[in-house]
């Protein structure tokens, strides 16, 4: 065996020996680091991860690609469904959650902001990629040809990042932008349908959500935000979403009392603190009109569902 054949297998092997401890595998994809960059096959992680995942964030982006089967995972308050040629986008800091083993084939892709700064790009790039952001569309779906496109890209920046890891960061980084930029083009056409004034101020809405959740309950605090009316924020956000700014703020709520109760030893009083309500009880009303539970239950379910 030559000595180039004998270190392109030591990588493989070594590569292959991450994925034997699942659990450790599995919080380095829910913990990663700062710079924390991987990409692997979706069928070869779901064999190994441990379910279900309970309510979680992480200060990484996430970013599925199926070219087979489908994908069920619920992302903020909504459950989302990908099939064949379609992506799913996980925002750094957005709450997350799946139940089941999906039958499906593609990529998983997970970066830090930090993964687009270097010789090849400007430090403020991630602005670019608007899906990136915690109130986007988190689904989109892509045509033909941009379909073929991706996957080639995603084929080439795994085989670099099996065989060489982070040593060539400038290729990953290189790759990893083209692979946004594709994305980009196909999300971009579809958002600038949507793009009318309520569009804008919702998405707003949401932002300012995520930032201000823990301290901010009111309607009319939104609203103050956005220099607009209660009533004017009321109507632009139900004709987008659906939902009124009322509902989006509870679910916020208990969606980040969720990860708190999943990630954190908090006492239950101090998570009602923690996301800005200091009446326990009606903390608890809050947490059981959305999810059906106590928060001790959630808490006490999870803890079985955990491996020991």
């Amino acid at each position: 065996m030559s000595k180039k054949h004998q270190i392109k297998t030591y990588k493989a092997d070594a590569y292959r020996s991450n994925f034997i401890n699942s659990e450790d595998r599995l919080k380095a994809i829910l913990k990663a680091d700062p710079d924390k960059f991987f990409i692997v096959k979706v069928e070869d992680l779901i064999r190994l991860m441990k379910l279900p995942v309970p309510p979680a964030k992480t200060n990484t982006h996430s970013f599925i690609y199926l070219t087979e089967g489908e994908a069920i995972m619920r992302i903020g308050s909504e459950t989302h469904r990908i099939v064949k040629d379609e992506c799913l986008i996980v925002a750094a800091g957005q709450v997350f959650s799946f139940d089941n083993v999906d039958i499906n084939k593609g990529f998983l892709l997970n970066f830090h902001d930090d993964a687009l700064i270097g010789k090849l790009a400007k430090n403020d790039l991630v602005k670019d990629f608007e899906f990136l952001k915690l109130w986007a569309e988190p689904k989109v779906s892509l045509d033909t040809q941009t379909s073929v496109f991706l996957k080639q890209l995603l084929q080439r920046l795994l085989f670099e990042y099996e065989a060489n890891g982070l040593q060539n960061r400038e290729i990953i980084q290189s790759y990893l932008i083209a692979v946004l930029c594709e994305v980009n083009g196909v999300y971009k056409a579809i958002a600038d349908n949507k793009h009318l004034k309520a569009a804008d101020i919702s998405n707003r809405f949401r932002e300012l959500l995520f930032t201000h959740i823990k301290t901010r309950h009111l309607v009319r605090d939104y609203a103050e935000l956005l220099n607009i009316t209660a009533n004017h924020l009321n109507k632009s956000v139900k004709a987008v979403t659906g939902k009124s700014p009322t509902k989006w703020i509870d679910e916020a709520i208990v969606l980040e009392a969720k990860v708190l109760l999943y990630q954190s030893k908090l006492s239950i009083s101090e998570i009602a603190t923690e996301v800005g309500l200091l009446d326990q009880s009606y903390f608890s009303r809050l947490f059981k009109k959305y999810e059906g539970t106590t928060p001790l239950q959630f808490r006490k379910s999870i803890e079985n569902t955990m491996p020991l």
